[in-house]
């Protein structure tokens, strides 16, 4: 059996090497995975919320051994490691109360001995290929309520972060989800081209447009269930009457939580004419103060990128910029040393001629740019095909909602970013992706509803 190596993206060392899959072995997962969700559907939903909050006291348990192989492998800095597991507890609660009252049976209709009923029915077996940046949140975001609405789960982590994949197996499994319900597949992209194979009842990938358009293309003749997470090009407007320091400061750790390095990390700014130096100056100096080092370290804010190729995207993204009249206030580099790293980076007169405002960034690096009014900033926030997260920020509630529901955006912001809640759905516009995880829905969205028509004689 081939091996899958671990590298440490902070030194580039070599941490593990674990057992990959070949489609041999993800087909015959598949068909364990089959033949055991009709039992786990059966068993009541007492029992399989019962596993789940067995598995919240294994997370709590577990928590800073769990942050730390989280840390080592994918350079994440060990508070935001933290960070992430504790806010995982709140899903968890989140899906195990509400999982009942979403998936009962509901009688909608009764009249002269003719009842109509609608069921919530697991899809069946569900495939999850997920993502490295927060892989416990957005791991847990399809696998939690899949298994509590009966689904059985085949789940192939980023190879990025398997190490945490395995992980939540190993905490699932002890909390007595049984191993054939819940099984990982470990190993790169023919992995989980070998999963698009197999018959399935769902698919849910959360990653770049560039995998989501391929994978669409691969299964978009089979009518699976089908839900895409990709990527953002997150905007927000800083208008005439808002704070500056308030909001650059805000804005600052938007752009640069978890090095960059997430979907609705700010990725471009728009400030009016009238706050935009004293933006830019507090801006600038907020980035200059984010300690750059050791993820391992409780001081660190800027950890390591995670994926080695995203270095030449930053680095164009830079040249370009410079080469088209932006200003670079600090970075712009990648930083010496073993390992990925890449220096905070701030540029200012940017335009949409430029990459670093159009494609997505994924790393800590941000423009701004300087608007004239309202209906600029609009403009060019919607100047994108993506639309994931958009904000703005005005200590007037009425202008900022009229001027976010101009905006393409699955979550709009005002007055903060970069925050996902549990009780919210998460969905975006145009090539941000199709379906959506959390809230209710995101609990229906692992069901099929079936209509009972019942004539009583």
């Amino acid at each position: 059996m081939s091996q899958l190596a671990i590298h440490n993206p902070a030194n580039g060392e070599q941490i593990a090497a674990v057992p990959a899959d070949d489609a041999a072995s993800v087909a015959a997962k598949t068909a364990r995975a089959r033949a055991a969700q009709p039992a786990w559907a059966a068993r009541p939903l007492a029992e399989r919320k019962a596993c789940i909050e067995r598995f919240r006291a294994c997370v709590v348990r577990d928590l800073e051994s769990l942050a730390a192989t989280m840390t080592r492998e994918t350079g994440k800095p060990i508070k935001m490691s933290r960070n992430e597991l504790n806010g995982l507890l709140g899903r968890l609660d989140f899906f195990v109360g509400m999982v009942e009252p979403v998936t009962a049976t509901e009688t909608v209709y009764e009249e002269g001995g003719m009842k109509e009923r609608i069921e919530h029915v697991p899809l069946g077996v569900v495939g999850n290929i997920s993502a490295w940046n927060y892989p416990w949140f957005v791991g847990c975001n399809v696998i939690v309520p899949a298994l509590l609405t009966g689904n059985a789960v085949l789940y192939k982590p980023s190879e990025y972060a398997t190490l945490t994949g395995l992980e939540i197996a190993r905490l699932l499994h002890e909390a007595g989800v049984p191993d054939d319900v819940f099984i990982a597949l470990v190993g790169t992209g023919p992995v989980g081209a070998a999963l698009l194979e197999q018959k399935i009842d769902g698919l849910f990938f959360t990653g770049s447009y560039a995998t989501g358009a391929r994978i669409a293309q691969a299964v978009g003749s089979r009518f699976m269930k089908l839900q895409l997470e990709l990527g953002g090009k997150d905007p927000t407007y800083v208008c005439d009457d808002a704070d500056p320091k308030a909001a650059a400061e805000s804005l600052a750790d938007g752009a640069m939580y978890n090095t960059g390095q997430s979907c609705c990390s700010v990725e471009r700014i728009y400030v009016h004419e009238k706050n935009y130096d004293a933006f830019v100056a507090t801006f600038v100096d907020t980035v200059k103060g984010f300690k750059t080092g050791d993820p391992m370290s409780e001081d660190t804010y800027i950890g390591a990128i995670t994926r080695a190729p995203q270095l030449d995207v930053l680095d164009a993204q830079v040249a370009d910029a410079k080469a088209k009249g932006a200003r670079l206030h600090t970075g712009g580099q990648r930083l010496p040393g073993p390992g990925n790293w890449y220096a905070a980076t701030v540029l200012s007169n940017v335009d949409h001629g430029m990459e670093v405002m159009k494609e997505e960034s994924f790393g800590p690096i941000i423009g701004i740019q300087k608007v004239s009014g309202d209906a600029e900033a609009v403009r060019l926030m919607n100047d994108t095909r993506y639309g994931l997260t958009a904000g703005v920020y005005t200590p007037d509630g009425k202008r900022a909602q009229a001027l976010m529901s101009q905006v393409n955006a699955g979550s709009l912001y005002w007055n903060c970013c970069d925050r996902v809640s549990p009780r919210l759905p998460w969905s975006g516009f145009g090539d941000s992706g199709v379906g959506l995880t959390l809230s209710t829905y995101g609990i229906e969205a692992f069901t099929r509803p079936r209509a009972w028509h019942l004539r009583s004689p």
